[in-house]
């Protein structure tokens, strides 16, 4: 492992992402204000308009919190049954190539909430289940829109914090359409482009059939006449039967297309199984480097944003900077632990240099991956170039935890941010509780109301998580689904709603949310879990806004918490992490931790 080399290429990736940071918040400004002018306005602006005018919306006119909340919820519900009759449907629809069936009720509900609410949570591997119309119409499509509305959420919640005395927090319609038009659309254009000259294909092809060099055996289950696995004695475990294998199915189809918004928006749902370990989703170094850039690109540019709007920029970079430490924190602490490897192995005799390699792509190796795990999970992408669940105990924790905090590091396009200022108001509460007066933000004072609606936020989260996994940590549905026993198994649990909640996407996948009894207990309760990480948390945020938005502003004095500088970013770290560890530790605890310790001792799972 070339250590050196590892620590210039982070060294790069933070270097250019500070580089972006600015630019890139700046023309964020320019598409959020609509009046604002850009460079595409000549090419972009007539088709905005004709969006206006086919949909019947009065760009001119701004919506108050209630207002703005109901045009996401109708927009995310329409999308959501689109969605779900297209994926029930797929075989009677064109660009079938494969001739795949239609989906089952469960699978497709779960699919259908999942990128609704951008979690992108993948119950079915995408090259044997999805036709190219579904992985277009259906999911690419909201990959573009549940992007934009979270960057929505964010400005509206920005423009709350920054507005006075007035009772609207812009235009949602207006929001979403400008984000896609001017951001997202054409930004993935050109990050298509590049991925297909890094050898992404793209295309309508059916997939391609190739002989093998040498047949080779593998093991299947055994079906009946029906179809159904045929299981053992004990009515558990399928038996399995050899069979002879000389050709191999190579995939095809617009795969760059829906790689670019996967990645910049911020999804993280695979056109394969695999995701972006698979060589045709992510096939060179340079690919790997520029789709984890693009996933922190529009988050961080977000901060910058943010101080704009507030007319406070050294507060844009305070988040900014809490952010940083956070996921350095966690690219270090996930880095060793791969590093180091198992104990058990080293004890074996296998060297220690090399790490822990399983689950890996050897074209990645063992910081890559990490890396990239780490990225992932600060934000709530969840697209994976290495194997979660084949990680030590504490490097799997790390990818973990970071979706437990509200992945508000740096976090998902606009939901980070969003996530982030939740805190924030925590944070300066707080700190008005340990100087004994009424705490402020932003020039306005927070307030009974505004504090139960941030505790709303939270609980929302942790109560969620906390509940369904110790439902299926009990239930008969829940432990069938596990590959592995023990803390390692409760862990897949603990994960799987996690990545739900906080609509991650990423899995231990360990664990089998679909089987081949076709029992839809994991589908449909990570299906709810998903619709409740998103408008559940949303609804709150948005009735902050507008609360925020109506308040006078009053002017700092000399007991006025300075929401800047090196004080508020350690009491903005703390106040993270110490709400996601009392809240998750005794959970983490009987998951990683032990199995950490239990690994030391000479025992895996």
């Amino acid at each position: 492992m070339n250590i050196p080399n590892s620590w210039l290429q982070l060294a790069l990736y933070v270097g250019l992402l500070l580089l972006i940071t600015k630019p890139l918040g700046l023309y964020l400004m320019r598409v959020l204000d609509s009046r604002g002018e850009t460079f595409l306005d000549r090419l972009v602006k007539p088709f905005e308009r004709l969006t206006y005018k086919v949909s019947g919306i009065n760009p001119n006119l701004e919506q108050d919190w209630i207002g703005y909340t109901v045009s996401l919820l109708a927009f995310s519900l329409v999308g959501m049954l689109m969605t779900y009759f297209i994926l029930r449907y797929q075989d009677h629809l064109p660009l079938n190539p494969q001739g795949f069936p239609g989906l089952a009720p469960h699978l497709a509900f779960n699919t259908a909430a999942s990128f609704t609410t951008n979690t992108n949570w993948q119950s079915y591997a995408g090259e044997s289940t999805m036709s190219y119309f579904s992985q277009m119409v259906a999911l690419t499509i909201h990959n573009f829109t549940s992007a934009a509305s979270g960057i929505a959420i964010a400005a509206a919640l920005v423009r709350g914090i920054a507005r006075q005395s007035v009772t609207t927090i812009g235009n949602f319609w207006v929001d979403t359409v400008r984000v896609t038009y001017y951001l997202l659309v054409p930004v993935c254009i050109l990050f298509a482009l590049f991925l297909v000259s890094q050898g992404i294909v793209q295309n309508f092809k059916p997939y391609t059939v190739a002989k093998t060099y040498e047949p080779y055996t593998i093991q299947v289950p055994k079906v009946d006449q029906a179809g159904k696995p045929v299981m053992a004695a004990d009515g558990k475990t399928p038996v399995m039967v050899d069979q002879s294998v000389d050709t191999q199915t190579i995939v095809q189809g617009p795969m760059a297309s829906q790689v670019a918004i996967k990645m910049l928006g911020t999804n993280g749902g695979g056109f394969v199984n695999a995701n972006a370990a698979h060589p045709y989703e992510n096939p060179t170094p340079l690919s790997n480097f520029i789709q984890m850039l693009s996933i922190f690109a529009i988050p961080s540019a977000l901060t910058y944003y943010l101080g704009r709007m507030i007319k406070n920029q050294r507060h844009g970079w305070a988040v900014w900077g809490a952010m940083f430490v956070m996921f350095m924190a966690g690219v270090l602490v996930c880095w060793k632990a791969e590093s180091s490897g198992n104990p058990i192995h080293h004890a074996l005799g296998v060297s220690a240099s090399g790490g822990n390699m399983e689950g890996k792509e050897v074209r990645f190796g063992i910081f890559n991956s990490a890396l990239f795990a780490t990225i992932t999970t600060d934000a709530s992408c969840g697209a994976v170039n290495a194997m979660h669940d084949s990680f030590t105990p504490i490097g799997g924790l790390v990818p973990l935890f970071n979706i437990q905090t509200g992945e508000v590091i740096f976090g998902g396009v606009g939901a980070g941010l969003y996530g982030m200022l939740i805190f924030v108001v925590l944070a300066v509460f707080i700190a008005g509780l340990m100087v004994g007066r009424t705490p402020e933000y932003a020039g306005k004072k927070i307030e009974a109301y505004d504090v139960k609606l941030v505790m709303m936020v939270l609980m929302v989260l942790s109560a969620t998580i906390l509940g369904f996994t110790a439902w299926a940590s009990i239930a008969d549905w829940g432990l069938a689904g596990l590959n592995n026993s023990g803390p390692h198994g409760f862990s897949e649990i603990l994960y799987a709603y996690s990545s739900a909640v906080g609509n991650n996407g990423s899995a231990f996948a360990g664990l089998t949310a679909a089987p081949a009894d076709g029992n839809p207990h994991w589908d449909t309760t990570l299906g709810i879990a998903m619709l409740i990480g998103r408008f559940l948390m949303i609804v709150p945020i948005l009735a902050l806004a507008g609360n925020l938005a109506g308040k006078k502003l009053i002017p700092a004095s000399a007991g006025t918490f300075k929401t800047e500088g090196v004080t508020f970013i350690a009491l903005l770290i703390g106040t993270v992490v110490l709400v996601g560890a009392l809240t998750f530790l005794p959970a983490l605890a009987i998951g990683p931790i032990v199995e950490h310790f239990l690994m030391g001792a000479g025992t895996l799972f």
